[in-house]
């Protein structure tokens, strides 16, 4: 296989009607910037996709995943973006090219770190559904489960979902004895510009399923500046872009934190489940 002229394998196309018009296929090119061989992702750094998004780097899964090792960071690359038109929003790549191969000093104009265990998490600052300024730190001696959702979100499996997840697990974790009060949820929007702390306070209210004083006890809505959330979507891996019609294409990014503040473990995309996510807690508390 040349990596010059880039015939990498062919990769299944959607076969028959019902598959073709179930996904809407966008032209991509860009950079890779790194190959996450757990996930099955390849990060790249892309031109704009006109019609789709803009220009951006973002992390992609692939329809065939054997694909995943014939790439390298650096190499330019044409491909197909098949964005599927059902509720499940799914999003691969298909028909791989690689059209250059990487140089060995290529580097990214933004790099994203994906969650790794034993990480130390910075203290973020963000302004929570009350308005008031909270501080990842504060939650110390706690485990902090933290994800990333905005309240316009029309697709429902993503932010919905993800926060019907939480919904669930803080459920789950106020009814046991042995864990109620020892971890706090954080949805963070990536929405500044419209996810108020009024908005986000009524958001929390619907999914937690209570409007009392003490609704949020184990539970923030928060937004951080723009600045800020620059910062914590590199750490946390989130991509994003805003469309023409001001909704916003987006990764999913959950992260379970410790007690001491490092990563215990990240959960890309949404095919996680809430049991999942209280497995995980329950060990990292000895529970």
């Amino acid at each position: 296989m040349s990596m010059a002229t880039g015939c990498h394998r062919q990769q299944a196309a959607p076969s028959g009607s019902a598959a073709e018009s179930s996904y809407k296929i966008y032209k991509l090119r860009g950079k890779v910037v790194s190959i996450n061989a757990a996930t099955g992702e390849v990060t790249i750094n892309h031109e704009a996709i006109p019609g789709f998004m803009e220009a951006m780097t973002m992390p992609y899964k692939l329809k065939d995943p054997n694909i995943l090792s014939e790439l390298h960071p650096g190499d330019v690359l044409a491909a197909d973006l098949l964005v599927s038109q059902e509720s499940d929003a799914d999003v691969v790549l298909d028909h791989i090219v690689v059209v250059a191969q990487g140089k060995p000093d290529y580097k990214p104009a933004t790099i994203y770190h994906v969650p790794a265990q034993g990480d130390a998490v910075p203290d973020f600052k963000l302004r929570n559904q009350d308005g008031r300024i909270i501080h990842l730190h504060q939650f110390r001696g706690k485990n902090l489960l933290i994800t990333f959702i905005y309240t316009r979100c029309p697709l429902p499996n993503f932010c919905p979902l993800v926060t019907r997840n939480f919904a669930s697990i803080d459920k789950q974790l106020s009814a046991d004895p042995k864990l109620k009060g020892k971890t706090h949820l954080l949805c963070v929007s990536f929405d500044p510009e419209h996810d108020t702390p009024e908005r986000l306070k009524a958001y929390g209210e619907e999914y937690i399923g209570s409007s009392s004083k003490f609704a949020f006890a184990n539970w923030d809505f928060a937004v951080p500046e723009p600045a800020v959330l620059k910062e914590m979507a590199k750490f946390f891996d989130v991509g994003m872009t805003t469309e023409q019609d001001q909704t916003i294409t987006h990764t999913l990014s959950t992260t379970l934190v410790g007690r001491d503040g490092k990563v215990v473990k990240f959960y890309p995309g949404n095919e996680w489940t809430a049991d999942q996510v209280v497995v995980d807690v329950k060990q990292s508390l000895g529970a």
